[in-house]
């Protein structure tokens, strides 16, 4: 699935999945653009992917902030050239402010919002029109499984995240006569540092209603992420694929 010669923007490219898919979108030949909020995780992504011998071009940005995202895609686009993929990885769940809905702060929904879906509307607004004059570019957006499973205590998070495959499934019907793909990833429990971090206990209760009886690595992400970036998905649109071990099969 090669993507060389392809110029491929990473949102919130510092960690995790984000760092994955910047690596392995690399080893496939792509030039990357990474933007992520945090900068020496960022320089560290793009050191990496750099000794893999491809260019990249480096943001430290709020993607949740128009003003600073438009001047970064501009900039992309002069330094690399016309964005031929873009990744919209940015998110996160509500974490150590996870609540039930009865008595919730709904100022965490507003922030799960911004960083989860916002950051796909705005990010997607810098590139759809380039995409849709060319009739050829490549959509993926970070959902989770949440968004379907209805997790417990996380029922901001799952707002955001449905809301994150609605956008898909619309804006994939809208770019389809325009050979636009636009595709969804929906990742269960994933090692990340927001996994590690939690207790044993947790962990063990998570585990235990995987069938795969095991977390995924951010590689493993990265490979589906691969898949809608490269050609091999070139009749596939508006689909949500989750990746999830098995926790929750459609």
């Amino acid at each position: 699935m090669t993507l060389k010669n392809r110029i491929v923007v990473v949102t919130g490219g510092a960690n995790g999945i984000g760092r994955a898919t910047a690596l392995r979108l690399a080893g496939d030949g792509a030039d990357l653009a990474l933007l992520d909020l945090d900068a020496s995780g960022l320089e560290q992504t793009a050191r990496e992917v750099r000794a893999i011998g491809v260019r990249v071009a480096v943001h430290a940005i709020d993607c949740t902030d128009e003003a600073q995202v438009e001047p970064a895609f501009a900039a992309i686009r002069a330094e690399l050239g016309p964005v031929d993929v873009l990744v919209n990885n940015v998110g996160q769940s509500a974490r150590e402010k996870s609540h039930a809905f009865v008595g919730a702060d709904l100022k965490t929904l507003d922030f799960l919002l911004d960083v989860n879906l916002k950051t796909c509307i705005i990010c997607t607004r810098q590139v759809v029109a380039p995409m849709r004059d060319r009739r050829s570019g490549r959509i993926i957006n970070m959902a989770s499984e949440a968004a379907v499973n209805g997790a417990a205590r996380s029922w901001d998070y799952a707002v955001a995240k449905a809301g994150v495959i609605g956008f898909t499934r619309a804006l994939a019907r809208e770019l389809a006569p325009y050979q636009v793909n636009v595709n969804a990833v929906g990742p269960g429990a994933t090692r990340t540092r927001a996994i590690e971090a939690l207790p044993k206990d947790l962990i063990d209760r998570v585990l235990s209603g995987i069938p795969m009886q095991r977390f995924a690595e951010p590689e493993e992400i990265a490979d589906v992420v691969a898949f809608f970036a490269s050609d091999a998905s070139s009749y596939v649109t508006g689909q949500t694929l989750l990746v999830n071990g098995g926790n929750w099969m459609l």
